[in-house]
């Protein structure tokens, strides 16, 4: 994928990556939920593609992220059990290592629509490796762990994760009060990955950057820790202009917003560049040629 070529090989310590699942087209809905209003299930266009044509690509970009990894960087992958399958045999095809696959417990799942099976309540999160030495902030994590020993002391951090859908002031909502973006990870996610699988100086890409969650969480954790983490987005639909860059705006002036409004000047600033390359549809076209 061209996105790849334009970055330094052997340079990137860790990547997040929440790609599609290819699960839109099936148009459920669900109107006055006493769980939190209207829900509807994901309806994307870049969202649909046929089972051949996403294998290829699942391939593809995994292929392009091994080039850029250091040869001990980290790689999570955002899946479900729909595409782990994909994801997994994309891994093993392109030589990495999976260490863990980590379960995200979704303690406010959406409800089951068709009352057909058990309600979804969880997704997965693959962690895997391109070589030896990789980074594990062992001591980080267990700090980072919720969840104490009887005594309240650390506890290992274990491979399930217990989190809440984005909810509140954390979901980015338009004027209309819907979501601005379907798929919106948790902040709390990345940044057990981000202080867990990275250190200081640690460039962390996200080649599908969706609502910018990543780059919230680096500014964010930069500015807790005075350290120097840097970060490369791709966004191939208009999320970049809608959503993620007056994100990354509003979080490097200040961490504290209420009514479009900052409560305290308590940013760390920044200067980032951005570049257009393809559009998506012509991504598509050139995995086809």
């Amino acid at each position: 994928m061209l996105i790849f070529s334009k970055i330094k090989k052997n340079s990137i310590q860790l990547i997040f990556a929440d790609p599609p699942y290819n699960l839109s087209g099936n148009g459920l809905k669900s109107k006055n939920s006493k769980t939190g209003g209207d829900f509807n299930m994901i309806n994307e266009d870049w969202d649909k593609m046929e089972e051949s044509e996403f294998v290829n690509f699942t391939n593809e970009w995994v292929k392009g992220c091994k080039k850029v990894l250091k040869p001990n960087g980290s790689i999570f992958i955002a899946c479900s059990y729909h595409n782990i399958g994909e994801s997994i045999m994309s891994l093993k095809a392109n030589r990495f290592e999976i260490k863990n696959i980590i379960t995200w417990h979704k303690s406010n799942a959406m409800p089951n629509l068709t009352r057909r099976v058990l309600t979804h309540s969880t997704e997965f999160v693959i962690w895997a490796v391109k070589g030896k030495g990789w980074i594990f902030n062992y001591e980080i994590l267990k700090k980072l762990n919720p969840d104490k020993k009887q005594d309240g002391t650390d506890k290992q951090m274990r491979d399930i994760w217990t989190m809440p859908l984005c909810q509140g002031k954390e979901r980015l909502k338009g004027e209309n009060g819907k979501a601005l973006h379907p798929t919106q990870k948790p902040e709390e996610l990345l940044k057990r990955i981000i202080l867990g699988f990275s250190n200081e100086n640690d460039i962390i890409l996200d080649p599908f950057a969706g609502s910018g969650t990543t780059a919230d969480a680096v500014i964010r954790l930069n500015k807790e820790d005075a350290r120097n983490r840097k970060f490369i987005l791709v966004e191939i639909n208009n999320y970049f202009e809608t959503i993620i860059l007056p994100r990354v705006k509003k979080i490097s002036f200040s961490t504290e917003w209420k009514n479009g409004k900052a409560q305290k000047i308590n940013g760390i600033g920044g200067i980032y560049q951005y570049i257009y390359l393809e559009q998506y549809d012509d991504i598509i076209d050139n995995l086809k040629t």
